[in-house]
């Protein structure tokens, strides 16, 4: 508590250093600059995740004009005893359990409800991987063998300069990047701020200069590896990754809200995690890739790139959870069970041998406490073996 109020101190001090200075910066992005530091605050953490337009700089992504794809709904399920225990403790907003292409659960909770459209934090990663596929096999992109300044030459002279675009998406780029979400200067933290004050998020990457392994060597969990794919496809295809991901993948699935990315400065998508969708439309982009790709009679994204992206290929510690594409592999996982995955609580949980799809989110503050992740794991693995 008392970091948090020193942290709270400085960003008011900050604040009121500006506005005395003579209305330097504008008042929108003050405001977005409080939102940023007050977003996980425990008396907002559950609305500003349903409500980052509120707050944020923000671009759609269009649903389409087709209609809206049919949830089959099977018999309720009986969930396990402990899983209201867990979706307290948790701080779930949502849970949907899929089964045979067909709803088994579906609740809300925290005062949230189906039309809200929630952060998918992290969990957006896996949608950018399954874009960067189809733009894979139309050629777009020659190889995931290329150097990512090919595509992206702004990168040019960054640490970035000599890693491919396999490296970064295997989270295994070798740029030093401080991930802490809990230290208010970590590097993910600035990158946080930097969006809230209208930055430049290329940038920002372009301006990152230091590494700590050879491209490829070691694997280490790095966000802004994601922007750079970002950076590879509006490269390779002169388009912005909102317009592709509407035509490519959003609009086939027939969602029932339009989506929404948190955006930079530059109207450049927050692809690392600014995705905004309905519990159910994730669910629809879920079931989509336990099909392998396919979705009623469309093939969406290619069959092998799923089967290629979603098995351990990252040089991640034995014993410890894998990770491929953008998506992480379970430790113990047994063929078809994957999961993509956010801070504070964000889930699309896979396990295509029984055909089930679980979807949660939640505004799980203590998301790091050791154990926690296990546990969520090994939770959606007792509602799978329940069906």
């Amino acid at each position: 508590m008392g970091k948090f109020m020193r942290i709270a101190g400085r960003v008011l001090a900050v604040v009121a250093v500006i506005v005395v200075a003579g209305g330097l910066w504008k008042r929108e992005e003050i405001m977005r600059l409080w939102a940023v530091n007050s977003l996980f605050t425990a008396e907002k953490i559950v609305h500003n995740f349903s409500n980052m337009n509120a707050a944020f700089l923000t671009r759609p992504v269009p649903r389409g004009d087709g209609p809206v794809s049919t949830l089959a709904k099977g018999p309720e399920m009986t969930l396990p005893a402990e899983t209201n225990a867990w979706i307290k403790e948790r701080a779930v907003t949502s849970l949907m359990v899929l089964k045979d292409g067909q709803i088994r659960h579906e609740s809300y909770h925290l005062g949230t409800g189906e039309a809200d459209r929630r952060i998918s934090w992290s969990v957006a990663k896996s949608y950018l991987s399954a874009l960067f596929g189809i733009l894979l096999e139309e050629g777009a992109i020659a190889s995931i063998d290329d150097p990512v300044t090919k595509y992206a030459p702004l990168l040019k002279g960054s640490a970035y300069d000599g890693a491919s675009i396999r490296n970064v998406l295997n989270m295994a780029s070798g740029v030093t990047f401080d991930e802490d979400y809990l230290d208010y200067d970590s590097d993910i933290n600035r990158m946080g701020r930097e969006v809230a004050l209208g930055g430049t998020l290329d940038q920002f990457a372009a301006d990152l200069k230091e590494t700590f392994a050879k491209p490829g060597a070691t694997w280490q969990y790095v966000s802004i590896d994601t922007h750079v794919i970002g950076m590879v496809i509006r490269g390779a295809t002169g388009r912005s990754v909102s317009d592709l991901l509407s035509e490519k993948i959003i609009a086939p699935l027939g969602l029932e809200q339009e989506p929404y990315y948190v955006t930079d400065g530059d109207n450049v998508a927050f692809v690392l995690g600014g995705l905004n969708i309905t519990t159910r439309d994730y669910a629809r982009f879920g079931l989509m890739i336990e099909q392998d790709g396919q979705y009623g009679d469309q093939q969406i994204v290619p069959a092998d790139w799923i089967a290629a992206s979603t098995r351990p290929s990252a040089p991640t510690e034995d014993g410890k959870i894998g990770y491929g594409f953008q998506w992480w592999i379970p430790v113990g996982a047994h063929d078809g069970e994957f999961l993509a995955r956010g801070v504070y609580g964000q889930y699309i949980y896979f396990d295509q041998t029984r055909d089930v799809v679980i979807v949660s989110t939640a505004a799980d503050r203590k998301f790091r406490d050791k154990g926690v992740n296990r546990a969520n794991i090994e939770m959606f693995r007792k509602i799978a073996r329940t069906l």
